[in-house]
């Protein structure tokens, strides 16, 4: 189970949704909030592992209130406004909802965020004997081979107790949430779930192969189909790319956005 709080200063959106996380049958309701500071003094008494926030708010909006969050929990952004996406992303939300929500759409987050809270529990249980691997000497999680045994088509990665190769061409794109990054593969229906930051993983990959579009998204450049001004496509699949990443794009495409 998901322990989740909504909050929302509009009484029918936040009746809403909490009416549809009662249908959720992986999500426990802790609270509703008509602002974020009733929503602060929860966090502070409970354990939460993701929110559901407006962001147009009177005193503190929603991105505010993320921001000032020191141990930030997943988060669902749901607004009136599609202005606001860029900034969410870059908090590297879980995803963004623009009103009004269907049901069929609040779905679809919720299962987002209930695979990233398994993939974080399972990272967080191998832990230990990562840790204990790490003493012993093995390489760190983005190893890759001893100089002078140069593989061009693969590296390892550190997923749960063991070293995992990876080819460079099994890898459709890469995705930046906190502390770890997402490796969604062709071979996988689940992504690979690696303690490491992006920029870390950036520095793994081979620059004519893969193209950095967002502060949380790496792309293979073999999958992307199209390419817009803020956004990049993998097959029905949009990307957000991020104001300072605009140029690797036009690089990469020889054309202006």
């Amino acid at each position: 189970m998901m322990r989740c709080i909504a909050i929302d200063d509009e009484p029918l959106a936040l009746a809403l949704v909490k009416d549809y996380i009662s249908k959720v049958p992986f999500l426990e309701l802790v609270a509703t909030c008509g602002d974020p500071f009733e929503a602060a003094a929860v966090l502070q008494a409970n354990e939460v592992d993701l929110l559901f926030i407006d962001i147009q708010m009177p005193g503190l909006t929603g991105l505010q209130f993320i921001q000032s969050l020191t141990k930030r929990p997943m988060v669902i952004l749901i607004t009136a406004y599609r202005k606001f996406a860029l900034e969410g992303f870059d908090l590297d939300v879980v995803d963004y909802l623009v009103k009004p929500v269907g049901l069929d759409r609040f779905m679809k987050a919720c299962n987002k965020a209930q695979e990233l809270f398994q993939l974080r529990a399972t990272a967080g249980q191998a832990a230990p004997g990562a840790a204990a691997t790490r003493a012993a000497g093995p390489p760190a999680p983005g190893a890759t081979a001893a100089p002078g045994q140069a593989h061009p088509d693969f590296f390892f990665l550190n997923v749960d107790y063991s070293l995992v190769k990876v080819l460079f061409s099994d890898i459709i794109w890469i995705e930046g949430s906190g502390d770890y990054v997402k490796v969604h593969l062709h071979s996988s229906p689940r992504p690979l779930l690696v303690r490491m930051s992006t920029r870390a993983m950036e520095a793994e990959l081979p620059t004519d192969r893969f193209v950095r579009i967002h502060k949380s998204y790496i792309i293979a450049v073999a999958s992307i189909t199209a390419v817009r001004k803020n956004s990049v496509f993998i097959k029905d699949m949009e990307l957000p790319v991020g104001e300072t990443y605009r140029e690797a794009i036009q690089r990469l495409t020889g054309r202006s956005l």
